[in-house]
């Protein structure tokens, strides 16, 4: 009993997987090629998003610098470094991504 037992669910296995590989038969390229054109639509908005938030963060660095500055702050210039490089970082990353992707 357990040696038909045995051959059955090696059949079983058997069929299972071969079903599997006759299902994924189907035509992959254009899959691939619906996902590619999927994602690349998604770049243009997301790089003008990250453009805008680059925007906004050197707007409030600004306003935070010229805070300092007018309160007389010693350290207005190490402030404004990071605040700007922060603005300029995301401009560059923004442009490289869409530039390797694109």
């Amino acid at each position: 009993m357990k040696k038909f037992l045995n051959i059955k669910s090696v059949f079983f296995y058997f069929v299972f997987l071969q079903c599997g590989t006759l299902l994924a038969q189907g035509n992959g390229i254009a899959g691939i090629t619906e996902a590619t054109q999927m994602v690349t639509s998604y770049f243009d908005p997301a790089t003008k998003l990250i453009y805008a938030i680059g925007a906004v963060v050197g707007l409030i660095g600004g306003v935070k610098v010229y805070n300092k500055f007018s309160s007389g702050d010693p350290d207005t210039s190490k402030t404004a470094a990071s605040w700007f490089g922060a603005c300029i970082f995301l401009i560059v990353a923004a442009t490289i991504l869409r530039s390797f992707f694109l």
